[in-house]
């Protein structure tokens, strides 16, 4: 068997998604992986490896429309599609590593949807790991591209809209990642005019997280962020005030931490939060029933 396994996530709908399932032997826990808007699963191979190599199982599915899945490039209908698409991958991953609870890790865009998947239903999850998480982006579509992606709303959903991320000098200065990000004919450069629409609506979910159950959680910012605002982001998680929280942060790195340099510090610092956010959940419950 090689690192990961490729799968099929058969969504609400009928659609055929592709993902990639990690797993050591025998599974110490479980994490569900959720990319940015314009990336895939194929981005993020280091850290969903390191994971499983942690003893970690990590499910990383490809949003509906991007990455390996080639129908309906760019589209969702609705927050409630993309939402019950990531529940379909939990439980996928719950079915496939034996685990009731998991961890919900989104990396920019995922990020925002890995925090509306948990105002939606948060059962089961141990911990959100929001890396340069979309809650309050810097780079945003124009306010006639907005006009217009309200008019196609009417007039033809589907139409789609570049995303306005397409210079790889936004997610690093590593120029051989930078190159890779250009090459990659998996990468979406556009969305239609539903599927910004979803977002937008995913937003609100978001905004209702402080009247959520509380659930650790991990933010970990790019000191040279050129995508999201960082002094928004910091202060939505922080004004949480829920035990467990951390927020991590890099200096010199720009917003793709895993395509810096040296993205070590950042894989071992995802891979320890999660690992000891586990083990006091357990010295918990034995203290619980001792």
């Amino acid at each position: 068997m090689g690192d990961f396994e490729e799968i099929s996530l058969t969504l609400s709908d009928g659609y055929e998604a592709y993902a990639r399932y990690w797993s050591p032997k025998h599974p110490a826990g479980a994490v569900l992986y959720l990319h940015g808007i314009q990336s895939h699963c194929g981005w993020y191979e280091a850290s969903a490896r390191r994971l499983r190599d942690a003893g970690y199982a990590v499910l990383q599915p490809d949003r509906r429309g991007s990455g390996r899945n080639a129908r309906d490039r760019g589209h969702a209908a609705s927050p409630e599609q993309l939402l019950s698409d990531v529940s379909a991958a939990r439980d996928a991953l719950r079915m496939r590593s034996g685990k009731d609870g998991y961890h919900l890790l989104g990396v920019s865009w995922g990020g925002k949807l890995a925090v509306a998947a948990y105002v939606a239903d948060g059962a089961g999850v141990q911990g959100l790991t929001l890396v340069t998480p979309g809650l309050f982006p810097l780079v945003g579509v124009t306010p006639a591209e907005k006009f217009r992606i309200g008019v196609a709303m009417v007039t033809d959903p589907c139409r789609r809209f570049d995303i306005p991320l397409n210079d790889a000098e936004l997610f690093t200065a590593h120029r051989p990642k930078q190159r890779f990000i250009d090459a990659d004919p998996l990468t979406l450069r556009q969305a239609t005019a539903a599927f910004y629409l979803a977002s937008r609506r995913l937003d609100r979910t978001c905004a209702r997280l402080g009247s959520h159950s509380p659930a650790p959680v991990h933010l970990l910012l790019a000191g040279q962020e050129r995508i999201i605002d960082n002094a928004r982001t910091e202060a939505f998680i922080r004004d949480l005030n829920w035990p467990g929280t951390r927020v991590t942060r890099y200096d010199a790195a720009r917003h793709s931490l895993e395509f810096e340099a040296d993205p070590e510090p950042f894989l071992r610092d995802v891979v320890t939060w999660i690992r000891e956010t586990d083990a006091q959940r357990l010295e918990a419950n034995v203290c619980e029933n001792a």
